[in-house]
């Protein structure tokens, strides 16, 4: 377990928590999200190539292991998106936009397509490594309709929710939908150094195993 100290992280066991699901935290800006969630033994942490500058992320980067980096960006050309993988070399490359993934093929990364539910997902669906689905709907929720849909969705491909996700409910997601894993999301810092993780945290623990 963690526990919070003045606002930071620290870990009593050397032995990492293990976590029932592969978990993303997406729009990591700050390294007290950053050190949390890699301690926490979470897949992947996202990083907006579109807004954090390369060299906070380099030095955010510098003190992760074990986790993969995964490159967040909406842009909208292949030639946008080549210029961002060559100066933040991620392991992972996440693109919101479904033209964009036979073009960026080639550069050999795990390609990570995001879908806002909010605008429907296309009829049809090209082939990639994951497939997350958020919703820019502050009110969407997983109504049963919408269990049952990401369920159909989750059968066909590796698919991550990413939305309508509390302590209460997450364990009965992963029962009802069996997706690939949870995507959750980072958020600012009280000021530096000093976070306080609460639903994310909450989330999390919930998600520990004792394996």
């Amino acid at each position: 377990m963690t526990a919070l100290i003045g606002g930071r992280c620290s870990f009593a066991a050397k032995k990492l928590p293990m976590l029932c699901t592969k978990v993303k935290v997406s729009a990591v800006t700050n390294l007290s999200d950053a050190r949390y969630c890699a301690g926490m033994g979470v897949e992947w942490i996202g990083f907006s190539m579109d807004s954090v500058p390369p060299q906070q992320y380099n030095e955010i980067r510098g003190w992760l292991a074990g986790v993969q980096v995964v490159g967040e960006t909406e842009a909208t050309t292949p030639e946008q998106v080549l210029a961002l993988v060559e100066t933040f070399r991620p392991d992972v490359l996440q693109i919101s936009h479904v033209a964009l993934v036979e073009p960026l093929r080639r550069l050999g990364l795990p390609l990570m397509l995001r879908c806002d539910l909010a605008d429907g997902l296309p009829a049809a669906l090209p082939e990639t490594d994951l497939l997350l689905v958020e919703s820019s709907d502050a009110f969407a929720v997983l109504n049963p309709p919408t269990v049952a849909y990401l369920r159909d969705v989750a059968a066909r491909q590796p698919l991550l929710v990413g939305f309508g996700l509390k302590e209460s409910n997450v364990l009965e997601v992963l029962r009802e939908i069996s997706p690939e894993g949870l995507a959750l999301y980072g958020a600012a810092e009280q000021r530096p150094g000093f976070k306080d993780f609460g639903e994310l945290m909450d989330v999390l623990e919930t998600l520990e195993t004792d394996d």
